[in-house]
């Protein structure tokens, strides 16, 4: 019986955008929900073991203070908190990934399983939607989410069988260390102070995007690349906008959004397809934004490689590891 990783972001859902745009709210009490309910799915289908991400609000110790099964389980935390940021995540991860961790149960938004896979490039993930961009995660109940990682750590179900490698956007920065996203990169004029901020950025400040999945469902600067080119996690291409102020010379508009409850109008230059692997270069100056959130300065003249490749996380479809392991299992009772 292989272990199961839980990583729940405490701060998912509950940070500035929930004042400046029209984003839900994700609540501790309900992440120990999601929680207690991934954890009876899991136990149903026979683990016991959890290695679990270090926070402070005690999430998953909230969660198993109701279970009548909770005596029974082998719950560790994965390492200490040291930097109260994404590099404990990341961190946690890769603690994860040397148990063995069959699956890793992610509470975030796009951001937070960004992290996970900086710790662990081709975790096997269940990303389950509770931050603010949620074009990674899916919308599936905790309960089923805990019975096919129950399975996957049971070995009913082999990972290749049940899950698909998703796309992400690799980034070269010239002269430092290399890093990547699940789901968009963007290049902002702004001003390195920005750094950091969670406040959505002004679409007027938009380069240059490069996305992996420009889907119609999701909310963002992949919404932008989805209006014009609709491109989904399974098609084996990914996109680039160039993008500039409304009203620019030679220049389109359309109407896209751009955070949760808001619709924006956006400038778009040009948009094409890119292969698997092609390269796509920007320059400084500028911030980069890595799935909606302003991660690091380019200087003058500094430059950026940017590639979509299908070498991130594997993420497993819950449905098709439910029916796999629900036919190695022996669920009749006497």
């Amino acid at each position: 019986m292989h272990p199961i990783g839980i990583v729940a972001n405490p701060a998912s859902g509950r940070d500035v955008r929930r004042l400046l745009t029209n984003a839900g709210t994700s609540t501790l009490d309900d992440k120990v929900s999601v929680v207690r309910r991934f954890l009876v799915g899991a136990v149903e289908a026979g683990a016991t073991r959890f290695l679990v991400l270090p926070e402070p609000q005690g999430i998953v110790r909230r969660a198993l203070a109701t279970l009548p099964c909770a005596t029974s389980l082998e719950v560790v935390v994965a390492g200490a908190l040291r930097h109260h940021d994404e590099r404990d995540t990341a961190a946690a991860a890769a603690t994860m990934h040397e148990a063995a961790c069959a699956a890793v149960v992610v509470l975030g938004g796009d951001g937070t399983n960004r992290a996970v896979a900086l710790g662990w490039p081709d975790a096997p993930v269940i990303p389950l939607s509770t931050g603010t961009n949620n074009a990674f995660p899916a919308a599936v109940e905790a309960t089923v989410a805990g019975a096919a990682a129950g399975h996957l750590a049971a070995g009913r179900c082999s990972l290749e069988d049940v899950a698909t490698r998703a796309k992400v956007v690799r980034v070269e920065v010239e002269g430092e260390q290399d890093d990547l996203a699940l789901i968009d990169v963007a290049l902002l004029r702004e001003p390195p102070v920005a750094v950091g901020s969670l406040k959505p950025f002004d679409p007027d400040l938009l380069v240059v995007a490069v996305l992996s999945r420009a889907e119609a469902g999701a909310v963002g600067v992949s919404a932008i690349g989805a209006v014009l080119l609709p491109t989904s996690a399974t098609d084996e291409r990914g996109v680039v906008v160039r993008l500039c102020p409304v009203g620019a010379p030679d220049s389109s508009t359309v109407r896209a959004p751009t955070a949760p409850g808001t619709y924006l109008d956006v400038g778009v230059e040009a948009w094409r397809a890119i292969s698997l692997g092609e390269v796509v270069g920007v320059e400084g100056p500028g911030i980069l934004a890595f799935d909606g959130d302003r991660r690091r300065i380019i200087a003058p003249g500094q430059r950026v490689r940017l590639r979509v490749v299908r070498d991130g996380p594997w993420v497993i479809d819950v449905g098709c590891t439910l029916a796999t392991g629900a036919a190695r299992a022996h669920w009749l009772r006497g």
